[in-house]
């Protein structure tokens, strides 16, 4: 069995200009805002959502999916899964089989409600072993000042003006996540050490792929990192504490007017490098990185693996 058997931390950083990075339902769909910091939140849901949208894109079975374009239960997404056609409690043999072939329940987990007649039912868990927390901008975020928009249609046949509506979008931020890989959990997934491959891969290619809607249109990958340990017990805890903008007058509207410093994270892995195996990283030409241009000859300088995604 081919396992992961040790913990990484991981970074990861994506700008979002003129779109809605995620929209909150609770509040009309606008951007999801800590309006008394300014700043700009994204949900580890939508993060995941890109990341399975390619998975399945390249060919990868994935649990949460539609089937044939239409909407399925739970339950009927694993009898097709399974090649049955009651529903039962499933057995060890068939979980197995499940997790080989769903890469995001091998990566992120999932529970598994599986309804077995009109009064039984029965329900199994996988933790994930890959967890983010939600994201936030590193900057100080503005919503677009005008909102409103007019459809061409009326909505009505004896209307001759279009409805109107509302289009909320952000001017631009600068969007971190942390997240981490638990050997321990990996065990209990069979996550396998290929499909952290193409997780690297997804992080760095999933949004200019799969984010091409209306609203989301104007997001692009700027930097990853994921942190590989000697072993499964340790973690250095969120990356985000360790890099910052050099400044952030609250009018950022560009990459090519971002500096991030990164000299506080080369200085923190470095002060840990024993405890570290590898550093896989991914870095976009366009973001700015201060006092060192280049996070991996950096990283190297100080003698840590690197490994280029």
């Amino acid at each position: 069995m081919d396992k992961v058997l040790n913990n990484s931390d991981i970074l990861f950083i994506y700008d979002a200009k003129l779109c809605n990075p995620n929209g909150d339902p609770d509040d009309e769909n606008k951007p999801r805002m800590d309006y008394e910091r300014s700043v700009n939140l994204v949900s580890d849901v939508r993060l995941k959502r890109y990341i399975r949208d390619y998975f399945q894109w390249t060919g990868q079975e994935v649990f949460v999916a539609k089937q044939d374009d239409k909407s399925v239960t739970a339950t009927d997404r694993i009898k097709s899964l399974l090649n049955v056609e009651k529903s039962k409690v499933l057995t060890d043999e068939e979980k197995r089989t499940l997790l080989n072939k769903l890469i995001d329940v091998r990566l992120f987990g999932a529970t598994m409600p599986i309804k077995i007649d009109e009064k039984k039912g029965s329900s199994t868990t996988f933790t994930g072993p890959v967890q983010f927390n939600w994201g936030f901008s590193l900057n100080k975020v503005r919503i677009v000042d005008s909102s409103g928009i007019t459809s061409h249609f009326s909505s009505e046949t004896d209307r001759e003006q279009g409805t109107m509506g509302k289009d909320y979008r952000v001017y631009y931020s600068l969007i971190a996540f942390h997240g981490i890989v638990s050997a321990k959990r990996a065990d209990k997934t069979l996550l396998k050490e290929g499909d952290l491959k193409l997780l690297d891969e997804a992080m760095v290619k999933a949004i200019p792929l799969m984010a091409t809607t209306r609203s989301k249109i104007g997001q692009q990958p700027r930097l990853y990192l994921r942190v590989r340990y000697n072993d499964d017990f340790t973690f250095l805890g969120d990356l985000r504490n360790y890099i910052r903008l050099v400044e952030d007058n609250g009018s950022l509207r560009d990459i090519s007017e971002v500096q991030l410093d990164i000299q506080p994270l080369c200085e923190y892995l470095t002060q840990h490098k024993d405890k570290i195996k590898e550093v896989y990283v991914w870095q976009d030409s366009l973001l700015q990185l201060v006092p060192f241009r280049n996070l991996s000859e950096a990283l190297q300088s100080s003698e840590i693996k690197v490994k280029t995604v």
